[in-house]
Formats: C-alpha cells, structure tokens, sequence
C-alpha cells in the first residue's frame, strides 16, 4: 500500500513522482468509442468516416504511448507498477488495460480497412482481441478474488469501479461476433459464437452480482467522496455493452447456430437489448443528477471522468444496434443524442487531461 502512496522518480516534467496507473488506459477506451461508434451512427454527414478514423488513430498512438510508458515503469519499479493491485481501488482498474486493447482493435476492424487494408485491419483485430480476452479473463477472476482474500473491504466500499474488471468478457463477446465472419466456416465460426455466448455471461452475471451492492451503498451510505462520483457513470458500461453484443452475436449467429437457435439470437437482441435499455436510460438520468448535484458543491477532475465518455459510448453502439434491427426512428434519434452527449464528454475530459497531464497533476499519487 505504501508504494502507491510514494511512487517511485519518473522522467517527466520538473522530475516529480509519477503514478502511472491501470486507469490511464480507461484514456484510450474512452478515445476508442468514440470512433467506433462514429462509424456504425445512424447519421452519415460528409467527413464523418474521415473524422471517425482520425479518432481511432489517436486512440491506437495513445495505446502505443501507454505500452510504452508502462514497461519503462516496470523496468524502474517492478514492486509499484505490480502493486496498484494490493489498492482496493486502483485494483478495479485492471480493466482498462485488456478493454483499451479491444476497443483498438475493434476500431481496425471497422475503420482500418480502408486504410491498411482488410487483411491487415483483421489480423491487428485478432491480436488486440486475443490479448485482451486473455487479459480480461484474468482480470474477471483475479481481482474478485484478491477482493474476497486480501483486500480490506468496508460496507461502504462498494462504487462503480467495481464492474471494471468484470466488463471485459463482455467487451470480448461484442468484438468477438465482429470476427467471427472473417474465421473459415464451419467449426471455427460455431466455436467462436459459443465462446463470446459465454462471455457474454459471464460478464452479465457478475453485474447482476455488483449492481445491488452498489446500489444498496447509494441508498445507506450515500454518495461518499466527490471525485468518486463519475465512477457512478461506469453502471452504463456493461447495460451499453450488453445490448451491443446481444445485437452483434444475433448477427453473428445467423448462418452459424443451427436453428431455432440461430432465430432465437435475434429475438433475443431484441427481447434482452430494449428493456436493458430502459434500465440504463434510468440509470443515467440518476447517474446525470446525483453528477450534477455534486458539481455544484465541488467536482475536482481526476482521471475517473473518463467514465463519462466509455460507458456513454457502450450505449450508443447499442442504440444503434436496435435501431437497425428494428427500423425504429425514435432510437436512431436517441442514439445520434447519445452521441452528440459523448462527444461533448470526451472533449471536455481529453483537454482537461492533456492540461493535466502537461502540468503532470496526473502523475501525483491521489489523496485519500
């Protein structure tokens, strides 16, 4: 614990301690979306793929700037970079990293291919999505289990960061259905949509595990501390990502599952993906007030805004989803309105981070 309190010298500005936390690369997820779900909107204004694949370029270079940094750390204090995991809280966010990797790689798929070319856009996709299901299946068991071992958990501890590790199955289940066309028919195709079936699970039922726990903090303890208040915006992450890949594995089964399983995924993206939705439009406006309520007393930014802008996205892939599959106005509206809010959260949050970072803020260990 005292190491996260005393990081070790970095290079950087004016050579203070830096913190270079798992958290970081909620930067890159936040980035990410916003590309991604530029490219499959509803809306098609001129310049828009352009802009779209400028955005997963600067989510993909930032990737690559945090690899980087982050063996540089782990070269110069192996003990510190490896003990953000003893923190009960920067421990959640182990999710990032394998999250920041798929979303990337997701975005190759969907706008690379006319840059770097489809083989190419696909293998890129497959690496990022290999090793980021790999590292999301650790994570899913690992910090679970150094919270029910080693961690030191208060009744009031509960908050939103708790879905961080636990969200990436459902990441890998979503990208995972994109790949699935580009696999050779047959066995690899089925094998591949049972998989992400699975993670799909996996993830929804860790969530239906946490949701309550948070919730019932909320009601007894309250908000707690301000700068914790944007986690609150994470509930959103898994629901958006949920119905992005119920409606993606739906497509994904149709040729592959053998009937009437292949006919029941698509019901299923739709019969699961729009009550799903009325719960996280719930959750939002809640998540919006209780954020609003807070700014007025005081919302000092830290890097836990990053989760006004992932979770919001997650959502409008969702929307989207939806609204194809239903042919519905009304949600390819609400989804162009989810997207007009998280690019006006990912501009807010991305310069204040780059003020932040310039002015290596940052890189200082958090009060407690």
């Amino acid at each position: 614990m005292n190491s996260l309190h005393h990081p070790p010298t970095l290079p950087g500005r004016a050579g203070t301690a830096v913190q270079l936390g798992p958290n970081w690369f909620a930067s890159v997820m936040g980035t990410g979306i916003v590309a991604t779900a530029a490219a499959g909107l509803p809306l098609h204004l001129p310049g828009l793929r352009f802009v779209a694949t400028a955005v997963w370029l600067a989510a993909a270079a930032l990737l690559v700037a945090l690899v980087a940094a982050w063996v540089v750390h782990l070269r110069r204090d192996r003990g510190t970079a490896l003990g953000y995991a003893a923190d009960p809280v920067m421990a959640q966010f182990w999710g990032a990293p394998p999250m920041a990797l798929m979303t990337v790689g997701g975005g190759a798929l969907l706008l690379g291919p006319a840059l770097i070319g489809e083989p190419a856009a696909v293998a890129v996709d497959l690496l990022l999505w290999g090793a980021g299901t790999g590292l999301g299946l650790l994570t899913t068991v690992a910090i679970p289990y150094l919270m029910m071992t080693r961690h030191r958990i208060g009744p009031d501890a509960a908050f939103g960061g708790w879905l961080m590790p636990v969200v990436p199955p459902m990441v890998s289940a979503a990208n995972g259905a994109l790949l699935v066309p580009h696999l050779p028919a047959g066995q690899a195709r089925l094998d591949l949509v049972i998989a992400c079936y699975a993670m799909f699970g996996v993830s929804l039922v860790a969530t239906l595990v946490i949701l309550p726990q948070l919730w019932n903090r909320l009601v007894v303890h309250r908000v707690g501390a301000a700068r914790m208040v944007p986690t609150l915006w994470i509930v959103l992450g898994p629901l958006g990502q949920s119905i992005t890949a119920a409606h993606l594995l739906g497509r994904a089964a149709d040729g592959v599952l053998p009937e009437p399983y292949a006919a029941g995924a698509q019901m299923l993206a739709v019969l699961y993906g729009v009550p799903v939705l009325g719960f996280a439009l719930v959750w939002l406006a809640l998540a919006a007030a209780i954020t609003l309520r807070t700014a007025r007393a005081g919302l000092p930014f830290s890097l836990t805004w990053w989760s006004f802008t992932f979770p919001v996205g997650t959502l409008v892939t969702g929307v989207t989803g939806l609204a194809a599959r239903a042919g519905s106005a009304m949600l390819a509206t609400l989804a162009v309105l989810l997207f007009g809010l998280l690019v006006a959260a990912w501009t807010t949050v991305a310069g204040r981070t780059a003020r932040g970072a310039w002015h290596g803020h940052l890189f200082l260990p958090p009060t407690r």
